[in-house]
């Protein structure tokens, strides 16, 4: 395989996608092969169905690997949070008199600030959120700048090993594949769609998908706090399946009716077809129920962020991305008047693609490049 090019596994909560990409100019990228297989999901913390996920890795990983004309030996594989705990470690090394920063020192400073981890998790990845100089100078490269002691915000990724061997054993049928790189989704998102200048101050990224979500308090190169929780546009539908009972697939399709920025005409009816049955309702009940149902989302990220008690973010942006953050129209508006803040869509800088949808697959294949 070409040095240029990498292959990628995106796992979101609903869909798999590989894809074997290159750097291209001005920032973007070469696509050479993508292929994306939807499967049951996770929830919980677990996958729904380990039969069907691996089948849709299976499925993605070939067809892409079939599409082009490289021997693939290595994947970078997205795991998300549901299936990631990171720990932050705060540590000082001390050095006999003033020296210039090497790399072999901040080596030192991670081995002497690795924690000891959690039973059941293993060590895929490790970040800093900044380095502190002895005085007191914050940066997030200390290599090369004099100092007499480092301290370092340090960021320890840790992969649930069950997910892990899940994801390996997918991969056993692929005899020409064999080193796999486990990065952590939304540290990969942050450090691409994130600017560095909203990261040094702090940010708040919320990732909403079809069945999970991630929020995530980012500092400078890595994450401060980060909480999963299993509420997405699936569970909306679900909601709207169960008051006003119909079937799941007829929810799904009223939803995508419904704009929550626009009043709705006077006794405006929506209707769906399934099955050979109509189903008719007035769109101002459709639209009340799926602002309920997003109520829920609303707690969840209020819930998260009384939870981070690291430094106050009242007053910061709400940054959200993922599938599904226009799979309701006026999500992003109902949001912002719900939690009393400033809540903004932010997607990857790429034409053609730059909607939230594609943001966790351009920022592994981004952070897989570098």
């Amino acid at each position: 395989m070409p040095k240029k090019s990498v292959a990628v596994l995106d796992i979101r909560s609903s869909e798999v996608t590989a894809l074997v990409g290159e750097r291209g100019v001005n920032g973007t990228f070469i696509i050479k092969s993508k292929f994306t297989c939807p499967y049951e999901g996770y929830a919980e913390g677990e996958l729904l169905d380990v039969n069907d996920f691996q089948s849709a890795v299976k499925q993605a990983v070939n067809n892409a690997l079939t599409s082009v004309n490289v021997k693939v030996k290595a994947f970078y594989i997205g795991v998300p949070d549901e299936f990631v705990k990171v720990i932050n470690t705060d540590k000082t090394i001390s050095f006999s008199a003033s020296k210039k920063v090497k790399q072999s020192d901040v080596s030192a400073l991670t081995k002497f600030s690795e924690p000891e981890g959690e039973q059941g998790y293993s060590l895929i990845y490790t970040g800093h959120q900044y380095y502190v100089l002895s005085d007191k100078r914050k940066t997030v490269n200390p290599v090369g700048v004099f100092s007499d002691s480092l301290r370092g915000k340090l960021c320890f990724y840790y992969g649930k090993v069950a997910f892990l061997e899940c994801v390996i054993n997918a991969f056993k049928s692929f005899k020409s594949i064999n080193e796999l790189k486990f990065v952590p989704s939304n540290h990969a998102q942050a450090m691409y769609i994130l600017p560095e200048d909203k990261r040094d101050q702090y940010a708040i990224l919320l990732d909403i998908g079809f069945i999970s979500s991630t929020y995530s308090v980012v500092c400078g190169n890595g994450i401060a706090y980060s909480e999963a929780f299993s509420v997405g546009a699936g569970h909306i539908a679900v909601y709207l399946m169960g008051e006003l009972e119909i079937p799941y697939e007829v929810a799904i399709k009223l939803i995508k009716q419904i704009n929550l920025s626009c009043a709705d005409r006077v006794n405006q009816i929506i209707e769906e077809r399934f099955e050979g049955e109509n189903y008719t309702f007035s769109a101002t009940v459709v639209r009340e129920k799926v602002r309920e149902g997003l109520d829920g989302l609303c707690e969840m990220i209020e819930e998260c962020r009384q939870n981070y008690t690291g430094v106050n973010l009242d007053g910061k942006t709400l940054f959200v991305t993922g599938d599904c953050v226009n799979y309701i129209n006026g999500t992003v508006q109902h949001l912002s008047e719900r939690l009393g803040k400033n809540v903004e869509i932010i997607a990857p800088a790429l034409p053609y693609y730059d909607r939230p949808q594609y943001s966790s697959l351009f920022s592994l294949l981004h952070t897989a490049l570098n």
